[in-house]
């Protein structure tokens, strides 16, 4: 069976860049799609980027245990598939979930085969530049992130891996040599 990829990390730290750049290179790689509460923002698609469910459709998932992990953060839920990811799985798919510490841990407690990464920052300087950078958010929501990433970093020691986003290629060149090491 195939060993199940957690990809997480804070806001800020590139994840989604990394693990874009790791999918491009690596084709054989599917990324679970979550579900979501959260409004669609202007070029998501359903299916495609989140799966989005009111919020009744998501309660009831839970009630019915279709998540492998579920989180609620910011005021909306968000949750992994079991029954997409227990497919892939058994069909000998490599797949790679893209979550947050929360549903990581959820998921590293429910799979003997996940394999969790955590995507850091190569420091908490450059991280509070990024978030600044991107020119989204209060001054009072950039202090609330980065307040959150300190008690994230904490949660990174539970993880198997650890690696720091300094240069795009070069943490994807890590996560290829950590997965194939584990595929063995």
């Amino acid at each position: 069976m195939k060993k199940l990829f957690v990809i997480s990390g804070s806001s800020g730290v590139g994840k989604g860049t990394v693990i874009k750049k790791f999918l491009e290179r690596n084709k054989d790689f599917k990324l679970s799609v979550s579900c979501t509460t959260r409004g669609k923002r202007e070029g998501e698609e359903h299916g495609k980027n989140y799966y989005f469910l009111s919020r009744d459709e998501f309660k009831k998932a839970i009630d019915n245990g279709d998540f492998l992990e579920w989180a609620e953060f910011s005021g909306n839920m968000y949750g992994t598939n079991k029954k997409f990811v227990q497919e892939c799985l058994d069909n000998d798919e490599n797949l790679l979930l893209e979550i947050d510490t929360q549903g990581a841990l959820q998921v590293k407690n429910k799979m003997d085969n996940a394999v969790l990464i955590f995507i850091l920052p190569p420091s908490m300087e450059e991280l509070e530049r990024r978030l600044r950078g991107r020119g989204t958010e209060t001054e009072e929501a950039i202090q609330k992130r980065l307040h959150t990433v300190k008690s994230e970093m904490e949660n990174a020691k539970a993880f198997h891996y650890n690696v720091i986003n300094d240069d795009v290629e070069r943490a994807v060149e890590e996560i290829e040599g950590i997965i194939k090491n584990e595929q063995v």
